[in-house]
């Protein structure tokens, strides 16, 4: 098989398109490099093939696909900064949603039979459970969890009137990196936004601390980058004729569809983080500070990753103390001042 990784210069996507090379797939990746790097596709067991382009650009798609053979495609490739969704829906709809749309029309004309769709925990909203399963009530609060839903709606519809398996990957907090060199660039997230903060010698913020939670803080979960990269390679290799789980079509004259959380099923306290990132950094002052709740902001987002681990045979392997150590060293490789 040859995979087709869009976005995969990326931070996520480069992880992926290592780890699925490593296992032996053979991958080609399209990026258009607004936020990609070529140079994350460096050092892997091959050259990749590195396309640069948009999704929206169907000639470009029906070219790659048609040259390279293409058999299944990992999607990757969108937009993903919350705020910026609520200020500019319509780009979050044109890129997430269209683009999309462009790329499963190239996909089923081309007769490409396997589809891995990277969705986000933030489809579920803002729920009111412990621990978040794949039957819980999809209710985004931002334009951007909203472009993931109906992404997941076109995937699996496509899906079945076109005979392609698929699968969707919810996934919750993503931190850390397999190499420094792999290392998010973007000050989006909590830990580079800690960092950011630390290495400015500001004081980090924390955002609310009278949640109804053992300690204030807000509780989240967290999940290592390369388990969510070792999550898409086991994905794409469940998909196949037959495939049914989760709720998934049985069918075989239909394709099948799997959806399921990629977390730990572990939460850790905003507090937590603030403090286990001050022992690693070894930046104790300034101390972290409290500021007002955020509008929106859960108490608690856990996944329960029982289905992931069922259907996938997948269960995360590394803790929140390994993901902000060497998110540590690959913040400090792009920002030296900061030791």
């Amino acid at each position: 098989m040859t995979w087709l990784i869009t976005g995969g210069a990326g931070y996520i996507g480069a992880h992926v398109v290592r780890t699925m090379m490593e296992a032996g797939e053979r991958v080609v990746v399209l990026d258009d490099l607004t936020a990609g790097i070529p140079a994350r596709l460096e050092g892997l067991p091959e050259q990749p093939v590195l396309a640069r382009g948009s999704v929206l650009d169907r000639e470009l798609l029906d070219r790659t696909l048609a040259d390279h053979e293409i058999t299944g495609v990992v999607h990757l490739a969108a937009r993903k900064q919350v705020g910026q969704s609520v200020e500019e829906p319509l780009h979050y709809y044109r890129e997430n949603v269209h683009g999309l749309t462009v790329l499963l029309e190239a996909v089923v004309a081309a007769g490409v039979r396997r589809f891995v769709f990277s969705s986000s925990a933030a489809v579920y909203g803002t729920p009111d459970v412990d621990l978040v399963t794949e039957e819980t009530p999809c209710v985004p609060m931002n334009p951007y969890g909203e472009t993931k839903l109906t992404g997941e709606w076109l995937v699996r519809a496509t899906g079945r009137a076109a005979r392609m398996d698929t699968a969707c990957l919810r996934y919750f907090n993503v931190a850390g990196t397999a190499e420094p060199e792999l290392a998010d660039t973007g000050v989006f997230n909590i830990v580079p936004m800690f960092f950011d903060a630390l290495t400015r010698n500001e004081a980090p913020l924390i955002f609310g601390d009278d949640y109804p939670t053992p300690d204030g803080t807000c509780v989240r979960d967290y999940i290592h980058v390369q388990d969510l990269a070792e999550a898409h390679l086991a994905a794409a290799r469940r998909l196949g004729p037959g495939v049914a789980a989760g709720g998934a079509n049985a069918d075989p004259a239909e394709g099948s569809d799997l959806t399921v959380n990629i977390g730990t099923g572990k939460g850790v306290s905003v507090r937590e983080m603030a403090d286990l990132v001050a022992e690693i950094t070894g930046k104790r002052e300034p101390a972290a500070r409290v500021a007002p709740r955020r509008a929106g902001d859960p108490a608690r987002v856990v996944a329960s990753s029982e289905l992931a681990a069922k259907e996938l045979g997948w269960t995360a392997r590394f803790g929140v103390r390994d993901m902000l150590t060497s998110a540590w060293d690959g913040w400090c490789l792009l920002h030296p001042e900061a030791r």
